[in-house]
């Protein structure tokens, strides 16, 4: 039996959690110093000891825990995880009858209401996401309930929680039978190839389909098309078969070059006629520039944080910079497709870079097309953070 704690909430704090917000953090407790063991339950009070809500103690960016239950009389015990699981997987049943498409997310944290863990779905296979030591501390519940509810082939995890809240390398295997990598799944009719044993990434990100899907059918046909921080190129591989003329995928990972091969290859085309360059983004953008090559679509789809040899960057303090650099590259009447997955800020935050940028350089625009999380990534109103995805398609008017 896992222990349990009470925390106190701050009296100006109660009311948000009351409100349903899941998220602990730091400034809401008034006895922080006594949070020790992760894992361990927690029973949430008011300064009137009036219960809040229980939950558990796991630390993840900038909380300390979530909260998971606001009914006093109810444990959090494996028929718990059962109750949630199924629950969640009932609501996909949409996407488990697409024939088109055999990748998506499972469960999805806080908004299915277990906040630290995200579950995906590849052609039958699992992948479970730890997002912290506290939440791994319940594996063995949430592995039985799993197995009690949902018949799958084999399943897999990734535990992000070691002291930088970085990915633990470590062969991920759990239980099933294993995979033959790659495991090619499909999404709206292209297929990608998976591994679910080869470091934190897995060769897409499942949040970014319905963009995808209109960059391919909406926007590609007869165009020239940049994808910068191109990761395996999936961005590229739509675009070629909605017509595109040519992409150019570019990505400093070394790895990302025989990654997009791959994936072209996979769909029948001849990764040949396009072209894939290992090189720093920002340097890409400057040779263009010299070069004078513009593009009918620019795709920006940065990490959150990078760093290489000669650049910082943090989408918070330089994405207005990089939408500036990806303007001057971009042909009047173009399209610029922008995205984050930083969740430090909102969508009009977003926006106001934009305007920013444009202005900077003298340019007009139009925001044609916005898109936040798919369906499968469902989130709850009481947290915002947790709708993460910004994506605009902004036309160049000049």
């Amino acid at each position: 039996m896992t222990q349990e704690m009470t925390l106190t909430i701050k009296s100006k704090h109660a009311n948000k959690f009351n409100e349903g917000y899941p998220l602990i953090f730091r400034e809401s407790v008034v006895n922080f110093h006594d949070l020790k063991e992760e894992g361990t339950i927690l029973k949430l009070v008011d300064e009137q000891k009036k219960f809040i809500g229980r939950g558990y103690h796991g630390i993840q960016n900038k909380g300390y825990g979530w909260v998971l239950t606001r009914d006093e009389e109810e444990p959090i015990n494996q028929y718990f995880f059962e109750r949630k699981l199924k629950k969640a997987i009932d609501a996909r049943e949409k996407f488990f009858n697409d024939p088109n498409t055999n990748a998506f997310r499972l469960f999805n944290g806080e908004g299915d209401g277990i906040g630290g863990l995200t579950i995906d779905y590849f052609d039958g296979f699992l992948l479970i996401n730890w997002y912290s030591e506290g939440i791994y501390r319940f594996n063995e519940s949430v592995l039985e309930a799993l197995k009690s509810i949902f018949e799958f082939k084999g399943l897999y995890e990734k535990k992000r929680f070691d002291q930088k809240g970085q990915y633990i390398e470590d062969d991920d295997f759990v239980l099933g039978e294993r995979a033959q990598f790659p495991i090619v799944v499909k999404e709206n009719g292209v297929h990608f190839a998976i591994y679910l044993n080869d470091g934190a990434m897995v060769g897409v990100f499942l949040d970014q389909r319905e963009v995808r899907k209109s960059i391919r059918d909406m926007y590609s046909n007869g165009k020239t098309v940049l994808n910068t921080f191109s990761y395996t190129g999936a961005f590229s591989v739509f675009a070629a078969l909605g017509g595109a003329a040519k992409t150019t995928s570019v990505d400093l990972a070394n790895r990302s070059m025989d990654k997009t091969k791959e994936q072209f290859s996979l769909n029948e085309i001849d990764y040949e006629a396009h072209e894939i360059r290992v090189m720093d983004v920002f340097n890409y953008f400057k040779y263009a520039v010299k070069k004078n090559i513009k593009f009918d679509m620019v795709i920006l789809d940065p990490p959150s944080f990078a760093r290489s040899k000669k650049h910082r960057f943090s989408v918070a303090n330089d994405y207005k910079d990089l939408l500036k650099d990806a303007i001057a590259v971009t042909e009047d009447k173009g399209m610029i497709v922008a995205s984050t997955n930083y969740a430090g800020f909102d969508m009009k935050k977003f926006k106001s870079f934009v305007e920013k940028a444009f202005k900077e350089t003298n340019g007009k625009y139009k925001i044609i097309q916005e898109h936040s999380l798919p369906a499968d990534f469902k989130t709850t109103k009481d947290f915002p953070e947790g709708d993460y995805l910004k994506v605009l398609f902004i036309e160049k008017i000049k």
